[in-house]
C-alpha cells in the first residue's frame, strides 16, 4: 500500500445520502480478483444509461448526462464530497477498489458506515468525517466555483480551501499512522515477524504434536 501523502485535488459533488456498496460498484463487478480496472465501472447504475458488465469498454457506453461525475469539470477529481452514511450496505471491498481506481484519494462526509470505512484505511483511502454544517458550506463553495480544489494535509489533520480558510478533522492516531506509512493488515503483520518466528518455535518445543511438518519440532531452532 502507498503511504498517504498531502495533495491538492478538485472536488466532485454526490448530494446523496446513504449511498450504499451497490451502488459505488454494482454486483456483477464482484467477479473482479485485482483493485485495479474497476474504475470505469464506478457508479456505473447512475453514470452510464445501460447496463454494464465486467470488461466492458466504457467509452462507447451511452453516459447519463445528468449524474454529476459525468460532468467536465469534475473529470479529474480526488476528492469526493457526499452526505450522511455513505458505504451503508454490503461489504464489498471492491467499492473502495473502485473509488481509488478512479482517482478518488479523500472521501468527505459526515459519517461513514462502519464496514467501509474500514475497507478504506486498509487500501490507504482517506475518509474524513466533517459534521453536517461544514458538509453543507463544502457543497455551496463547490457548486459556485468551478475547479474548487481542497488540500488534504493527513499529517497536519487539515483541509485548506481555495481561499486559504482551515477546517481541521479527527482521526484515530492507528488509522493516521497506518495511512502515512502505508501499512495494510500484512504490513502491520510483518513488522512483528521476529516475535510470530519465535513464538512458532516455542510452540514446536512445547507441543511438538501441533507441528508435524518441522524438523524442529522436537527440540531445537530450524
Amino acid at each position: 500500500m502507498e503511504p498517504f501523502r498531502a495533495f491538492t485535488g478538485v472536488v466532485a459533488p454526490l448530494d446523496r445520502a446513504s449511498v450504499d456498496t451497490d451502488a459505488i460498484i454494482p454486483k456483477q463487478f464482484l467477479k473482479a480478483v485485482t483493485r485495479e480496472g474497476l474504475g470505469p465501472f464506478l457508479f456505473d447504475n447512475w453514470r452510464y444509461e445501460d447496463e454494464g458488465e465486467l470488461g466492458q469498454d466504457c467509452a462507447r457506453r451511452p453516459q447519463n448526462p445528468d449524474f454529476v461525475l459525468n460532468r467536465p469539470r469534475y473529470a479529474d477529481a480526488a476528492v469526493l464530497l457526499a452526505r450522511e452514511n455513505f458505504g451503508c450496505g454490503s461489504s464489498r471491498e471492491h467499492a473502495v477498489w473502485a473509488l481509488m481506481d478512479a482517482g478518488f484519494r479523500t472521501v468527505i462526509a459526515p459519517s461513514f458506515a462502519d464496514i467501509f470505512f474500514a475497507n478504506a484505511y486498509k487500501n490507504g483511502l482517506l475518509c474524513i468525517a466533517l459534521d453536517e454544517a461544514e458538509v453543507d458550506r463544502l457543497f455551496r463553495a463547490v457548486d459556485e466555483r468551478e475547479g474548487y480544489a481542497l488540500h488534504v494535509d493527513l499529517a497536519a489533520q487539515a483541509l485548506t480551501t481555495p481561499d486559504g480558510e482551515r477546517i481541521g478533522f479527527d482521526i484515530q492516531p492507528s488509522i493516521k499512522t497506518r495511512l502515512l506509512e502505508g501499512l495494510d493488515d500484512i504490513a502491520l503483520s510483518l513488522q512483528r515477524a521476529d516475535a510470530i518466528r519465535a513464538y512458532e518455535a516455542r510452540r514446536a518445543r512445547e507441543a511438538p504434536w501441533l507441528f508435524p511438518d518441522r524438523v524442529d519440532a522436537g527440540g531445537g531452532e530450524p
